[in-house]
């Protein structure tokens, strides 16, 4: 008996060392992204309203787990995953503050985000009960935000393991999503299909890459390059980031003015990704 309960205490402690509070963080960062994506996937197929004004439960029968059709399905599985989410910020945000070894400014990171989840769910609620244009994009920006902070906190904990050529690799993927970014928008398929709304979803999920990669190259490139014009392009990165994706999701207006301005972003972004690549890589060199 005393064998078994040693055993299973050693198994217990080897998966606390292997899976420790990095792990968690990170968990929670991608259901925190899902979240957001299959917010994308519920408005874009249309189904936002598909438990009609029902909330937070749906349509879906006893203890709200059987959908009736597969358009609440969607908005049903963004709220089912949403639930997971807000726990997972709860909980990451509570493990934080016990932690004597958590970096502060990534508790103050997490707790900001656990703060803004009852925010971003009073705007859940309002899409469902008004669906308003403002209250979409009041939506969709906090939940950014709070997306934001969980990269910036997870990078934080990360970063002493990280290294000045995974920055370099961190260029060169933004250097091909932002592209890819345009090429999924709906100023450059416009003329000649619709937006259907995968195609929306998988443009969403670059933005979500965008804004991660200029995060990532400011906070990493900082701890491994001292010279001023290395210095200059990670700074510039997160700001260029985060216009060009505004000015993404604003392009669908149709405004002739407002796409210019979304091509010449990401096209500023896309060459200040492969300067980034140049200058990490002739700098790590010498």
């Amino acid at each position: 008996m005393s064998s078994t309960t040693h055993t299973s205490n050693s198994t217990m402690r080897s998966l606390r060392d292997r899976f420790g509070f990095p792990h968690l963080l990170a968990g929670t960062l991608v259901l925190v992204g899902a979240t957001i994506l299959l917010g994308v996937a519920a408005k874009a197929t249309g189904s936002g309203l598909g438990c009609e004004a029902n909330w937070p439960r749906c349509d879906a029968g006893p203890f709200n787990l059987f959908p009736a059709h597969i358009v609440s399905f969607y908005e049903w599985f963004h709220r089912f995953v949403s639930m997971f989410a807000g726990f997972a910020i709860i909980g990451t945000a509570v493990a934080s503050i016990r932690r004597a070894n958590v970096d502060r400014r990534v508790t103050a990171l997490v707790v900001l985000g656990m703060v803004l989840t009852p925010v971003q769910v009073a705007l859940g609620r309002e899409t469902v009960q008004q669906y308003t244009t403002n209250i979409l994009s009041l939506h969709f920006w906090t939940a950014i935000l709070i997306f934001t902070l969980f990269v910036v906190a997870t990078i934080l904990v990360w970063a002493p393991r990280l290294t000045a050529g995974q920055v370099t690799t961190a260029f060169a993927v933004g250097s091909l999503t932002v592209p890819a970014h345009v090429g999924l928008s709906l100023f450059y398929l416009a003329p000649t299909t619709s937006y259907p709304p995968r195609v929306q979803i998988a443009q969403y999920a670059l933005s979500l890459a965008v804004v991660s990669v200029a995060v990532f190259v400011v906070l990493v490139g900082r701890r491994h390059f001292e010279k001023r014009g290395v210095r200059s392009v990670l700074a510039l990165s997160p700001l260029l980031a985060y216009l060009t994706v505004f000015f993404g999701r604003q392009s669908v207006v149709g405004y002739r003015l407002v796409e210019l301005t979304y091509l010449g972003l990401a096209a500023v972004l896309t060459g200040i990704f492969l300067v980034g690549i140049w200058l990490t890589k002739s700098n790590a060199r010498s």
